[in-house]
């Protein structure tokens, strides 16, 4: 029982995301910009994946940048 009551207060604990964690962009930019690595195995389909993965982040990062400027701007 007391077991049970540590392990729902450590649930209920919310952790604070500092603002260097949230514009914490380098892993996006890892993505974008990594090496191939020759282990990893490559098909048709894994790359057409990566690809539509790739387009969805621009288009993501292109929406949010619009956003910020129309809410400065208004």
């Amino acid at each position: 029982m007391m077991s049970e009551d540590k392990q729902t207060e450590q649930k209920s604990e919310k952790v604070k995301l500092t603002a260097k964690e949230a514009f914490d962009f380098g892993p996006v930019f890892g993505y974008f910009f990594r090496k191939k690595d020759p282990n990893r195995p490559s098909n048709f389909n894994l790359k057409v994946m990566h690809g539509i993965n790739k387009i969805s982040i621009i288009m993501f990062l292109i929406a949010l940048t619009v956003m910020i400027i129309r809410f400065i701007t208004r």
